[in-house]
């Protein structure tokens, strides 16, 4: 009896929920569907039907009343077909979607008071880990952990980026949807060069995790078009419960690896296809986003070390044979502050190991949530200390200078003179500061401190010196709309921050005893908007 009356309240809930579906039929012959969005409704389920196939799902807080923001869906390949809205619930804002060959606010994009000028940001939504980072025929593809729907985190889908340079990017549509499977977490790409799956020669791949209410899995997608659009493969999942796929492809043993988040650390998988995998080894000690490279070692390339890292930036050095990683130096760390989830690109074209992380930086009051931290470059060198990690921006940076105001040379009292007046709200510093009596130097930005060197010690951790007692510093500081991004001794140790609201009308200043502070460099750039045209 007791499990009829379940079966009977289960018949009776569903047919509850299935009277109350609202269905919304459009015949598309516009770019974009326009959603209003009201953050203190409740989430609905919308699922997204073309020609009875569900293409996709997500939860949107449809407005009732005045809409906080507009968001939208690229339509476009759909055109002349019949689009079909299923929602869970019937509301007021239903009535104000519409069609058109623009999106709300279009006209205003990129010109947001707090929108990033030099980092990746979405045009709408929440953003958050970098994914599939790869490098394929003169684009680098940035992407990203993206719900199209809203301004917090939900309805995870791979958004998708290109860009010639690192530095100016081009938003595309989507690329990988939630499906039965479940949403769409972080992963990886590939280019399969030697058409090992049997997909194509160059196909990029896609290894991301699927998530189903906390169950997941991981699978694979490919893509024949530069990564406009991809196939999920009809195997999926590749891989069971685990997460975050990292793949590579590894030389010597001619097959793929995959690194992946599993048990608090890292666990290493191989494959000669893409689709067929196997559990080789596991490290400790990690938590999400796993990655796996070879560096060289001062640049020597008869010296290389392995790196492994976790999403928080903490990492070792060792050795990989494409099955085990060994330890030997580590566990060390690099990036402290708003950077998290970083992913290095595979296949870049000149061997660079370029890197990119999430910068967990609010946009308040935005139709956009959070941004990409800039691209750098790694490379292990040789400390007083042992050899580490150094992360400095891309040299293509250089490409946004615009005015430039040379200071080297002069005293600190000359220096601010200058500096507290450049008020600038989008800079690259660089400087090389010496303390001549071992006193800290401070650099402020309108009135807030984003650089204390105090002897060994840089915004209050320790950092190994590049030559035992010295007092010399390097600084290179990018200022955006909303982040400041300090890289130190040559990118040895690196600060994401958020910009802080302003407690003084003034520019740049140097603060510390005056006199006994040498500039010996002091390069300040104005910085073009990468979003100018």
């Amino acid at each position: 009896m007791k499990k009829l009356s379940i079966l009977l309240s289960f018949i009776l809930t569903s047919a509850m929920l299935f009277s109350q579906e609202i269905v919304k039929e459009y015949k598309i012959e516009k770019q974009y569907l326009n959603f209003p969005i009201e953050m203190k409704q409740d989430r609905q389920m919308v699922q997204f039907l073309l020609n009875k196939d569900t293409l996709t799902y997500n939860v949107i807080r449809i407005a009732v009343a005045e809409p906080d923001y507009w968001v939208f869906k690229d339509v476009s390949a759909y055109k002349g077909k019949t689009l079909k809205l299923v929602f869970a619930k019937d509301v007021a804002g239903l009535q104000k979607i519409y069609q058109s060959d623009a999106f709300a606010g279009q006209d205003s994009l990129y010109k947001e008071s707090k929108r990033p000028q030099f980092h990746f940001s979405s045009r709408r939504g929440w953003n958050n880990d970098p994914n599939g980072l790869v490098f394929f025929e003169g684009e680098y593809h940035l992407f990203y952990q993206h719900n199209p729907f809203e301004i917090n985190w939900e309805n995870m889908t791979w958004g998708h980026a290109v860009s010639p340079d690192l530095v100016h990017w081009t938003e595309l549509n989507d690329v990988l949807y939630p499906d039965p499977l479940g949403t769409m977490f972080s992963g990886s790409a590939v280019i399969d060069k030697n058409n090992t799956s049997g997909w194509g020669r160059n196909a990029m791949v896609a290894a991301y995790t699927a998530d189903k209410k906390g169950v997941e899995v991981q699978c694979v997608a490919y893509s024949t078009d530069k990564g406009r659009t991809f196939t999920k493969y009809e195997g999926n999942p590749v891989v069971g419960p685990t997460r975050d796929p990292k793949v590579i492809w590894y030389e010597p043993n001619q097959e793929w690896v995959m690194a992946l988040y599993d048990v608090a650390g890292i666990s290493f998988h191989t494959s000669k296809n893409l689709k067929d995998w196997k559990k080789e080894s596991h490290i400790n000690g990690f938590f999400e986003c796993p990655e796996l490279f070879e560096l060289p070692v001062d640049g020597n390339p008869n010296k290389k070390l392995w790196v492994a890292y976790g999403g928080s930036g903490t990492y070792l050095l060792g050795d990989f044979n494409g099955k085990v990683f060994t330890p030997r130096y580590g566990k060390y760390r690099y990036t402290y502050g708003n950077h998290y989830a970083a992913q290095t690109y595979n296949n870049t074209p000149d061997g660079k190991r370029i890197q990119i992380g999430w910068g967990t930086i609010e946009s308040k009051g935005m139709p956009f949530n959070q941004m990409m931290c800039f691209p750098t470059e790694l490379t292990l060198r040789t400390t007083n200390e042992g050899i580490r990690i150094f992360s400095e921006p891309v040299k293509a940076i250089e490409k946004l200078h615009t005015n430039k105001m040379d200071l080297s040379g002069l005293s600190v009292t000359e220096a601010n003179v200058r500096l507290i007046d450049n008020k600038n709200d989008l800079l690259h510093v660089v400087a090389r500061l010496e303390s001549l009596d071992g006193k800290a130097i401070s650099i402020d930005y309108k009135g807030n401190r984003y650089a204390q060197l105090d002897g060994d010690e840089i915004n209050g951790v320790q950092t190994p010196r590049p030559n035992a007692g010295s007092l010399v510093f390097d600084v290179e500081l990018l200022i955006d709309r909303t982040s400041v991004e300090g890289y130190f001794q040559k990118g040895q140790i690196v600060f994401v921050n958020p910009l802080a609201n302003p407690k003084k009308d003034a520019g740049l200043e140097i603060l510390g005893d005056a006199k006994n502070i040498k500039i010996h460099k002091l390069e300040v750039y104005q910085l073009e908007s990468i979003w100018k045209k």
